[in-house]
């Protein structure tokens, strides 16, 4: 089965223009040629974008997609099918909202990633990390001070929105990276700092023993698989880094220092500006436990600088928004955010390539070309020029393609 798409202004991250006048022929769920029209196959439809912008899905590395409460501890006690049920509207309008893939650091499990892979539910492709891993009384320890049941998210309790586990000493910190891969993790997923959603680790804490850290990357890589870890200061960053760790979430209390050794070890790193935006206006009205809100400030006031330091050091960002409950609706608004300081274009290379190389699908996504995925967006407009055309919820986006089928589509 064949679709053109005709009369195509091509935005991807090649050049920091479109390249108008462009035919895009896809087959099945790849692109198969992309070149000045017209192209032709044999029984196509086609789809005239009458010089719109064509460009490739937008991809999130940082999502929470099973986190339908701002109370991360109380998420977790939800019922697995209720759960299932909630998140089936986040996954929705995230792909209503452009983001053909995003990247889970934390809840979702394998069951979801097939519900969505086999068409069962709507949403983007999945790239899970199981429970995140957390020592205790780290980011992932929802339990309060004079609680010592035994922690939530344990080896023993695989509930579907279960943020994280909680381990301790090399030993566990393996066995946990081989169970979260067993169970289909794409990617695992630690916590080297303290957080904002957890109540007894001040932003300060450093997560886990260098050992712990480096047996975590080890495990990692056996599988062939990687790790990207939850941290904000400094400190943790360079742990992190000096561990093998090959993404960093947040980095909100980067140094130039810090920033030009993940440099040199070629780092990523994945902001998360608007969850501090959004929970600082919002979160209290809507539950977030109050010991979470005293902490927001400290990271929120530092997001901006900690991009014109990635920048000015070299270090890849990619696009993510760690988003919770009905905040979800602003995922998009992470564009605006970083264009305060950033080119267009730059964000949009971080929401489609610079994702793609997070998730190691180079070529495959975040780009079009020939042989990739045929995840692609059809603009009313130029976001080169204005990067708001990627926000309000999809408003501006005539046409979403993924893998190849139209999910939607107001051309005709």
């Amino acid at each position: 089965m064949y679709l053109i798409l005709r009369n195509a202004a091509v935005l991807d991250a090649t050049l920091p223009e479109r390249r108008e006048g462009c035919d895009v022929v896809v087959e099945g769920d790849r692109i198969r040629e992309v070149a000045p029209g017209p192209l032709k196959a044999a029984g196509a439809t086609v789809l005239d974008l009458g010089g719109r912008t064509l460009m490739p899905g937008l991809i999130d590395c940082h999502v929470h997609v099973t986190a339908t409460l701002l109370d991360l501890g109380a998420n977790a006690r939800l019922s697995h099918t209720l759960l299932a049920y909630q998140a089936m509207p986040i996954l929705s309008g995230m792909l209503e909202r452009g983001f053909t893939t995003v990247r889970d650091v934390g809840g979702a499990d394998h069951g979801l990633a097939v519900a969505i892979e086999t068409g069962l539910i709507p949403g983007p492709r999945l790239f899970i990390a199981g429970r995140a891993l957390s020592q205790t009384g780290g980011h992932a320890d929802f339990r309060g001070r004079w609680d010592e049941r035994e922690a939530e998210g344990c080896a023993c309790c695989r509930r579907l929105g279960v943020l994280g586990r909680v381990v301790d000493g090399v030993d566990d910190c393996r066995r946990a990276v081989r169970q979260e891969i067993k169970a289909g993790a794409r990617q695992i997923k630690i916590m080297a700092s303290g957080g904002i959603a957890s109540p007894t680790d001040p932003i300060h804490f450093l997560g886990f023993s260098m050992p712990e850290l480096r047996a975590i990357v080890e495990e990692a890589a056996a599988a062939g698989t990687y790790v990207c870890a939850h941290a904000y200061t400094a400190a943790s960053i360079r742990r992190a880094v000096e561990a093998g760790i090959r993404t960093i979430e947040h980095g909100n209390l980067v140094d130039a220092e810090t920033a030009a050794l993940m440099a040199e070890h070629g780092s990523f790193v994945v902001p998360t500006l608007v969850t501090y935006d959004a929970l600082a206006e919002q979160g209290a009205a809507l539950g977030f436990p109050p010991d979470s809100v005293a902490k927001i400030e400290t990271v929120r006031s530092a997001g901006l600088a900690s991009l014109e330091r990635f920048k000015a050091a070299g270090v890849t960002m990619a696009y993510g928004s760690d988003l919770l409950g009905p905040l979800h609706v602003r995922q998009s608004d992470e564009f605006a955010l970083r264009s305060r300081v950033l080119s267009n274009f730059e964000v949009i290379c971080q929401a489609t390539v610079n994702g793609a190389a997070v998730l190691q699908m180079e070529g495959e996504l975040g780009v079009i070309r020939t042989g990739a995925l045929a995840d692609l967006l059809v603009v009313d407009g130029n976001p080169l020029l204005d990067i708001d055309l990627l926000r309000h919820q999809g408003r501006h986006l005539s046409a979403i393609i993924q893998g190849g089928r139209l999910v939607k589509n107001r051309l005709n």
